[in-house]
């Protein structure tokens, strides 16, 4: 049976692996986590608006939480609100990209380098047992996979250590990212991605602050200019389409 246009995919599913809160704690935060979780993973594609009732349905929720979620997601630049109750993913250019990889390479380094102290042989077993999964990802070619897993070694490092400046500004960045990069990556394959992570892995294992901080600006840094080309392309696309639905 066909999807309807304002309908995404179901998206009940999609819970941050290994986030106890996402699962336990009171259904307005799930359904923002679940909301995040699925723009970071790209579930929810530039170019498409869709409803509020049909993000409810595929969440598996009624309206109201969904209507909170849309609300703080919206603030952090994830989401863009429409005065008909449709909501879509905000549009991107080259100098809005531009930006927002600027922005990355400053805070993330930062906030590895604050964290280094504070990772301890289980975190790192973790930050392992997250790459080899990366490493599983990319070898099926499972893209959604892949980013889930990328998001989680990030966010692993970063939140060894309790930022309430750092880690919130650094998610909001995720958001608004995530879904460009899942079209880029549905349209290169996972061939043309390559995990860096074995870099940073070993800056931490040395407790070298400098090389961590060069490992994870690389890793970030890795293909853009490939990358930036078919964001904006996608940009575009998805605001020509967005342009003939209205």
């Amino acid at each position: 049976m066909k999807r309807a246009a304002d309908q995404p995919p179901p998206l009940g599913d999609v819970v941050a692996p290994d986030d106890d809160a996402a699962v336990d704690g009171p259904l307005h935060d799930r359904v923002y986590r679940q909301l995040r979780h699925a723009l970071v993973t790209g579930r929810i594609v530039p170019g498409r608006a869709v409803t509020l009732r049909g993000l409810a349905q595929s969440l598996g929720v009624s309206p109201m939480p969904v209507r909170e979620a849309i609300r703080r997601v919206s603030a952090e630049g994830g989401l863009v609100v429409g005065t008909n109750r449709r909501v879509w993913v905000p549009a991107m250019d080259a100098e809005r990209y531009d930006e927002l990889i600027r922005a990355r390479t400053l805070l993330e380094p930062e906030a590895a380098v604050r964290a280094l102290p504070h990772i301890d042989r289980e975190r790192l077993e973790r930050l392992r047992d997250i790459d080899d999964s990366i490493d599983v990802a990319l070898e099926q070619g499972d893209v959604e996979a892949y980013m889930a897993g990328n998001h989680r070694f990030h966010f692993e490092i970063y939140t060894a250590a309790p930022s309430r400046v750092l880690v919130p500004l650094i998610e909001s960045l995720w958001l608004q990212f995530g879904p460009f990069m899942r079209s880029v990556y549905g349209r290169l394959g996972t061939a043309a991605l390559v995990d860096h992570h074995v870099n940073a892995l070993d800056a931490i294992i040395a407790r070298d602050a400098e090389a961590l901080a060069a490992a994870i600006r690389a890793d970030i840094m890795d293909g853009m200019e490939l990358i930036a080309s078919s964001i904006v392309s996608i940009a575009v696309a998805a605001e020509e389409e967005s342009r003939r639905r209205a």
